[in-house]
């Protein structure tokens, strides 16, 4: 019994592994789409109202930033 169970442990250990790759894979794509929407969405408020760049920026900024924030939230979570 004990060593049936050994005998599973690094399979189940590998595909805990692959799981946490893909949940990685697909946060950090998240998080790179959601950078680009609002890169391109910043770009195009700033062309429509160009006095109003500052305070785009800064939104632009701060919202790039939590998305980052939550691409390197699923690397830390997904190992």
């Amino acid at each position: 019994m004990a060593q049936e169970a050994a005998a599973h442990a690094p399979a189940a250990a590998a595909a805990a592994g692959v799981t946490g790759s893909i949940a990685t894979g697909i946060g950090a794509g998240s998080a790179a789409i959601g950078v680009g929407l609002i890169g391109s969405k910043a770009v195009e408020a700033v062309g429509r109202n160009p006095g109003a760049f500052g305070n785009i920026l800064t939104l632009g900024i701060i919202a790039m930033a939590l998305a980052e924030g939550l691409g390197i939230l699923s690397f830390i979570l997904g190992k």
